[in-house]
């Protein structure tokens, strides 16, 4: 009865930790770049009373053990680093990776950070700089204050289109892409670092070698699928109450066994 009690428990932290991400799904909906998390649930250790393959006091061989489960824990909270569906805005710097990569932003620590999130404007200098956080491009890209118009082919080539109409290139946008992109680390701010895990960033022309393409004038919509979370959200609920009614059941066990004493 104790034992089922543990493992009760450990059912409703378990369902409350999915209920958190699907929580945090949901609430970035609507987030630009955004990934989808995913709880990912394994089972503890086993409670051997009878091993596989072992034998019995008269030399009889088990043909099966006698193993009882203590519960599940969390494995891990993964990103779902499938691609969004596309915003229009009509800002020729609002920019979306169609498919694979990533774009960089310089940090306020000086180190470099990768986002999905493409919504980018000029700052009063004319450097591309993130929405909000005022992050810059990297590599560095300056617009001249004059520019009439602003170009940003699939490449990742930005031109400016000066005062007399004549298109000219200020710079060229580059993305990267993970080996395992799992292994990045959330920073907030639709902000990912680096890690080990991850492996180091490989950089290239977005359209080239497998990259995607740059598409202008369209943000990347989160990944969240709300009927999905949605659905998530009422499969853990009814996991929860399941997790909490087996501790409800072996606590009325509990007290019955006590009561026999008097």
């Amino acid at each position: 009865m104790m034992r089922s009690l543990f493992t009760g428990a450990s059912g409703m932290a378990a369902q409350q930790l999915r209920i958190d991400v699907t929580s945090n799904n949901l609430a970035n909906a609507n987030t630009v770049g955004f990934r989808s998390g995913r709880a990912e649930f394994k089972d503890l250790i086993y409670q051997n009373l009878r091993v596989p393959g072992g034998t019995s006091a008269n030399g009889t061989p088990w043909p099966d053990g006698l193993q009882i489960g203590l519960g599940v824990s969390t494995g891990a909270v993964t990103k779902n680093f499938e691609t969004g569906s596309p915003l229009p805005t009509g800002d020729p710097l609002d920019m979306m990776i169609m498919g694979d990569g990533f774009f960089q932003v310089q940090l306020a620590d000086g180190s470099t950070g990768y986002t999905r999130a493409g919504n980018f404007m000029k700052d009063s200098e004319g450097n591309v700089v993130m929405r909000g956080s005022g992050n810059y491009l990297v590599p560095n890209i300056t617009i001249p204050n004059d520019s009439t118009g602003i170009v940003v082919g699939k490449d990742g080539t930005i031109s400016a289109i000066d005062t007399n109409g004549q298109t000219n290139d200020v710079g060229q946008v580059t993305i990267v892409r993970f080996v395992n992109p799992g292994g990045l680390s959330a920073e907030g701010d639709n902000l990912f670092r680096a890690t080990a895990a991850s492996g180091d960033p490989i950089e290239d022309i977005p359209g080239q070698n497998g990259f995607g393409s740059i598409m202008s004038g369209y943000t990347e919509n989160s990944n969240v699928s709300v009927v999905d979370e949605l659905v998530n959200l009422i499969i853990s609920q009814r996991a929860f109450e399941a997790s909490s009614k087996s501790v409800s059941t072996s606590d009325e066990m509990l007290q019955t066994a006590v009561n026999l004493k008097r």
